[in-house]
């Protein structure tokens, strides 16, 4: 038994690396993901690479070709729309039930506090605290399963932003004012108010990204140089 969840350890280990480097954007849809560099880069066996990929895989944040070698996903405005629809779906239920008990974790406070002082950071760095409130809240109504079903969601949408980050689409005032606007009304004890503004918070945040990545593929396809960059701005 020892050894077995040791082995376990390791896959995990190498799954929340890899997960770093996607989300860091230093692993790209241009890079293939085999298990046999896998296991040269980091001196495992072929196996526990195989197993680390998989789990990336069923989070989505690895997808398999035809020919077995996995790569980032590059994604499109209908996946950023199933994403962002079904994350509405859950964070609507759990922000009724939180509003219902007046229930206000402290880590989603802190997480909004903190985003407060970013002024002046990448988007990048308004992603880590921003995903922090949001996972907060999911977690404080104490469903494990609900949990994980969240951070497999939490998972693609860090690789939306990864893949539209020189965008600077975060507006951290904005990210800031709907979160506190979301904890006031869960603290005031309505759920109707509370779903309305997750709603409208992520609604928002849907379409402008959606839009981004249309805009991204229409550049990619009609132009040889980089992108123009866009001003948006939205909370996620």
């Amino acid at each position: 038994m020892a050894t077995r969840v040791s082995a376990l350890s390791i896959v995990d280990a190498l799954a929340a690396d890899l997960r770093d480097r996607i989300f860091r954007g230093v692993l790209t849809s241009e890079d293939p993901v085999t298990e046999t560099d896998i296991a040269r880069t980091y001196e495992v066996a072929r196996p526990t690479a195989k197993a680390a990929i998989e789990k990336l895989v069923g989070e989505g944040l690895l997808q398999r070709s035809a020919h077995k070698t996995a790569r980032v996903p590059v994604l499109g405005p209908t996946d950023v729309r199933d994403i962002y629809r079904t994350r509405q779906t859950l964070e609507a239920d759990v922000l009724a039930r939180l509003a219902q008990t007046r229930t206000v974790p402290n880590e989603a406070r802190a997480a909004n506090a903190e985003i407060a002082t970013l002024e002046g950071h990448s988007t990048l760095e308004i992603v880590e605290p921003d995903m922090r409130f949001h996972t907060a809240l999911v977690d404080a109504v104490g469903s494990a399963r609900t949990s994980r079903m969240y951070r497999s969601l939490v998972g693609e949408v860090r690789l939306c932003m990864v893949q539209v980050w020189g965008k600077q689409l975060l507006d951290r005032k904005a990210i800031h004012a709907e979160h506190q606007g979301i904890l006031d009304a869960i603290e005031a004890g309505d759920p109707a108010l509370a779903v309305k503004r997750i709603d409208l918070h992520l609604s928002g945040v849907r379409e402008r990204l959606a839009a981004s990545f249309a805009d991204q593929a229409t550049s990619s396809a009609g132009q040889t140089g980089p992108p123009a960059e866009q001003s948006a701005s939205f909370a996620g």
